[in-house]
């Protein structure tokens, strides 16, 4: 049957739940962050925080909280990129599944400036906590149009710098390329079905402009990057 990527899926992902925990998760958010690695995400990741740094060098530490952390990958690539670069980063993951967390800051042990948090994006205490920049990657496809306008909203006013997102093209070639990955990477049942699921759940480019002209965003830019991906920075100042 033909796969359809007019609209947006709004079909949950096992990954949604929770209170899942167990070594079938701890190898999926291994294997989401070898392959988005692998296939040049962090790079998306790492280009918009260089962007939204740009005029920031003599700034004393810079502080980037990266939601939806998983195993806490695009952070320890961040903090090796500022320790290469002499930039002080100090860097916070929070993501909504406890075991998730603790899978992060086992495998972050040996980095100083890395911290963690389970918390609830959506709640007053989280929406008080203000950041330099904040990050989004492979995450913000999980909420559904209304939860998105509310979140980036939000996160315009958290961050000093501004907010990158990096997220799923929703592509019917994507779609059927990652039927290749699941066999080439060996991914469980969990991560194929999941997979699938999240490029449905992902994005065309309207989607992106439709949501920085409601939220009346002034400063924004919108990249197809590879692999199946769009950037999305918006600038606070």
């Amino acid at each position: 049957m033909p796969v359809n990527t007019k609209t947006r899926s709004d079909e949950p992902e096992l990954m949604d739940d929770f209170a899942l925990e167990g070594e079938i998760l701890r190898d999926a958010l291994d294997k989401i962050a070898s392959i988005n690695k692998l296939l040049g995400g962090n790079n998306v990741t790492i280009h918009g925080v260089k962007t939204l740094i740009n005029n920031q060098r003599n700034k004393k530490e810079i502080s980037i909280l990266d939601v939806g952390c998983g195993n806490g990958d695009m952070l320890r690539t961040l903090a090796d990129y500022g320790q290469k670069n002499k930039i002080s980063f100090k860097l916070t993951g929070v993501d909504a599944n406890a075991f998730t967390i603790k899978h992060a800051e086992g495998l972050s042990a040996a980095y100083e400036n890395i911290s963690y948090d389970c918390v609830d994006i959506f709640s007053d205490a989280f929406k008080a906590k203000d950041f330099d920049i904040i990050l989004c990657t492979l995450t913000l496809h999980h909420f559904k149009d209304s939860e998105i306008l509310a979140l980036m909203n939000s996160f315009h006013q958290q961050a000093n710098l501004g907010v990158v997102i990096n997220d799923l093209h929703r592509s019917k070639l994507a779609y059927y390329l990652f039927n290749a990955i699941c066999f080439v990477f060996s991914l469980n049942e969990m991560s194929r079905k999941d997979g699938l699921v999240s490029i449905l759940r992902g994005f065309k480019k309207a989607d992106l402009q439709r949501y920085s002209t409601e939220l009346k965003f002034e400063s924004f830019s919108i990249q197809w990057r590879w692999a199946f991906r769009y950037q999305w920075i918006i600038k606070s100042i």
